[in-house]
C-alpha cells in the first residue's frame, strides 16, 4: 500500500477516531468501535481506501521520482 494521506488529513482522522471511540464507549456500540478502529488504522498507516479508489493523494512524500 502506497501512502496517500498527508499530515493534516492524518490528524483529522486521528481526532475523528478519538471522537468515534468516545461515542462507542458512551453508546456501547460495536459498530462505532469498528469505525473508530478503522479510522485509527487509516491515520497510522497513512493510507485511505477511498483516496486509492479515486486516485487522490495528499501525502507530501514524492512517488519515488528524484528531483534533480
Amino acid at each position: 500500500m502506497k501512502k496517500n494521506i498527508g499530515t493534516k488529513d492524518r490528524m483529522i482522522r486521528l481526532s475523528f477516531g478519538i471522537l468515534l471511540l468516545g461515542l462507542s464507549i458512551w453508546y456501547h456500540s460495536w459498530v462505532l468501535l469498528g469505525l473508530a478502529v478503522f479510522t485509527f488504522y487509516e491515520a497510522l498507516a497513512s493510507w485511505c481506501v477511498w483516496y486509492q479508489i479515486i486516485g487522490k493523494n495528499t501525502c507530501p512524500i514524492s512517488s519515488g521520482k528524484s528531483k534533480k
